[in-house]
């Protein structure tokens, strides 16, 4: 493990979205700052700071994680998919469908955690899901607004059609 002085900048690089990142950051900057901030990817939301709300999720390497508990040096020659790359990918056009047709959003802030939660649960079961599943899955990710009943009808409609990100 490396040890970097506090004020040393850092070199990085990794994939974002498909596209190479290279940039240099704070041993301290979190993840989901360097996101957000030096890149400029602003779907990746930050509530928080703590990993309970799940507005931060992104995928890193296909796994989904709290781009708030994780430092950006940390991500260096890694895959990272946020909500933006979701929505350069027609696969998930369905699901985007569902929420809107389900009001599964009302103000959006939880929203990119969510699609990234459910993308990344859809394309690592290929059993039939239950509610019971889609609950569990949706449990780590905090909605003020909808009262989840929306996105439950949402995931289970993606579910039923079995057209997800494959």
């Amino acid at each position: 493990m490396k040890i970097y002085k506090s004020d040393q900048k850092i070199d990085i690089q990794f994939k974002l979205n498909g596209k190479e990142i290279k940039g240099k950051t704070y041993p301290r900057t979190l993840l989901s700052d360097f996101i957000r901030h030096s890149l400029g990817e602003t779907g990746t939301h930050i509530g928080c700071e703590h990993g309970i709300c799940g507005a931060c999720t992104i995928l890193l390497n296909n796994t989904s994680i709290r781009s708030c508990l994780m430092f950006a040096y940390q991500a260096d020659n890694n895959e990272l998919i946020t909500v933006e790359g979701l929505s350069d990918d027609k696969s998930y056009d369905d699901l985007r469908a569902a929420f809107k047709k389900h009001h599964a959003l009302q103000c959006g802030f939880c929203t990119s955690g969510f699609l990234i939660t459910i993308a990344s649960f859809l394309n690592n079961n290929n059993n039939d899901i239950t509610e019971k599943e889609i609950r569990e899955m949706l449990s780590g990710n905090i909605c003020r607004c909808t009262g989840y009943v929306g996105i439950i009808k949402a995931v289970k409609e993606v579910v039923n059609n079995r057209n997800y990100g494959r």
